[in-house]
């Protein structure tokens, strides 16, 4: 299936592998994955391939489902790869009685010298086919001798074709690849084979995958036909690099970019969200509060074909501007949570100085105190104090009280407004006091600018 997609059958998928916690760059994928389906009434499918029964764990997969619920990418489908290994029983033998699925029993070793062999005289590191060479007597002798087969499926030697819906036309040239192993010598699954039953028994109509899979998308169309289906429309996108333009990986970026880390650092779901969304398209990266918002304008055909970087600070900049826009009913079970929800005025006067939500926790312990007051003038600090209008106090209060301060004293501009903050907040910088002042209340701002911590 190429072309536009079809909103009455988009079924995609994100099939990540459970040997690992999701990083930015598996989150990306399930991403695109499911705006793609949400913009076109589609079915987003959680598939874990979990056949490396070696490395995969329920612990990981268990993680997975936790990072994907935090970022609020809901699957319509689930499957386990390891409940459905008879389905990948019946595609094998279908390929062996085809003839298109063959038995190698080569060693890593033999063929890591052939390779080298190959590379000395200038030729590429293709597999030689030498297994289709084989009587039935050698085999035999073979599997006498404790040899056991891996399995290959025998390429076209042909040019494969198809329509990216990113990259464009793309062709594939079966002659200069090795026909791919899809068994091991101890019958377990690599990837390939389940990947493609599972697409073709779950009607995926789109795959959309990162870059480095593109040489692999023409192997499998090759597969997939042997099977007897036809293959579903392909995106490859750009891959996503770290800030030092290397892959990402599993392994050694776990601490830094994997989704919990981001999560326990305290950033918000939909700032990742808006920014791996925008990131390598020619729209800006904007603050955005819903998946329904981001769905509605995700242009798949947007997306460049250059690598690029993920920078936390684009991630930091996008989680301020998120919570500046996020409206008190969101915000309050949250602030209850924290033990700072001191009311929707509080939320208003915090939210356009936080970076991270639980940075509101200290502005609540700043307006209901103890706060160790800053007194630098302690003359300055008695003759605002004295000018303190009576309450009930309104964002007007602070103008007409630094009126009043100003007239008393002679000071203007920040040595008038700088040691009232520092009074009243012991820092020197925050929300606007003319928000914060009537939160603090006129008893403890005349506590604080009397020196008491209040």
């Amino acid at each position: 299936m190429n072309g536009s997609p079809d909103s009455s059958n988009v079924i995609v998928r994100f099939a990540p592998s459970p040997t690992g916690r999701l990083h930015v760059g598996n989150a990306r994928a399930a991403l695109f994955n499911f705006l793609f389906a949400r913009k076109n009434s589609g079915k987003f499918m959680l598939r874990m391939d979990d056949t490396d029964d070696a490395r995969s764990t329920a612990e990981f997969a268990a993680a997975i489902e936790e990072d994907l619920a935090w970022l609020g990418l809901t699957h319509d489908i689930f499957a386990r790869q390891s409940e459905r290994l008879a389905a990948y029983e019946a595609a094998a033998e279908k390929l062996k009685a085809d003839g298109r699925l063959y038995p190698a029993y080569e060693s890593a070793a033999e063929l890591d010298r052939r390779r080298k062999r190959q590379h000395a005289r200038g030729l590429p590191p293709v597999y030689d086919r030498a297994a289709l060479k084989l009587t039935d007597e050698d085999r035999a002798a073979l599997e006498a001798d404790g040899r056991r087969p891996h399995w290959r499926f025998k390429l076209d030697h042909e040019h494969t074709t198809f329509e990216d819906m990113i990259q464009g036309h793309v062709e594939v040239d079966g002659a200069s690849l090795s026909d791919p192993v899809l068994i091991r010598e101890d019958g377990r699954f690599l990837y390939t084979l389940p990947s493609i039953v599972d697409d073709i028994d779950f009607q995926i109509s789109h795959v959309i995958r990162g870059s480095d899979h593109i040489t692999n998308t023409g192997v499998q169309i090759q597969i997939i036909r042997a099977l007897g289906a036809e293959p579903p429309a392909f995106a490859h996108y750009s891959l996503l690099n770290g800030p030092e333009g290397k892959p990402l990986s599993k392994r050694d970026d776990a601490e830094r970019f994997s989704l919990r880390a981001l999560r326990e650092a305290g950033y918000e779901a939909m700032a990742l969200n808006a920014l791996l969304a925008r990131l390598g398209t020619p729209e800006p990266v904007e603050p955005c509060l819903s998946l329904e918002t981001l769905a509605e304008t995700f242009d798949i055909s947007s997306l460049g074909r250059s690598d690029i970087r993920f920078d936390p600070a684009d991630l930091t900049r996008v989680n301020a501007a998120c919570l500046h826009l996020m409206p008190y009913a969101q915000a309050q079970p949250r602030l209850a949570a924290l033990g700072a929800d001191l009311g929707e005025a509080f939320w208003d006067a915090v939210k356009p100085n936080l970076v991270l939500f639980h940075d509101a926790a200290e502005w609540a312990r700043i307006v209901e105190g103890p706060v160790e007051p800053v007194i630098e003038d302690s003359d300055f600090a008695a003759a605002a104090a004295a000018a303190l209008p009576p309450e009930p106090w309104d964002q007007a209060t602070w103008s007409l009280w630094t009126g009043a301060v100003k007239q008393a004293t002679g000071r203007k501009g920040k040595a008038l407004f700088m040691p009232l903050r520092l009074a009243l907040t012991g820092l020197p910088h925050g929300p606007e006091l003319k928000n914060l002042l009537p939160l603090i209340g006129r008893e403890q701002a005349k506590a604080r600018l009397g020196g008491l911590t209040a």
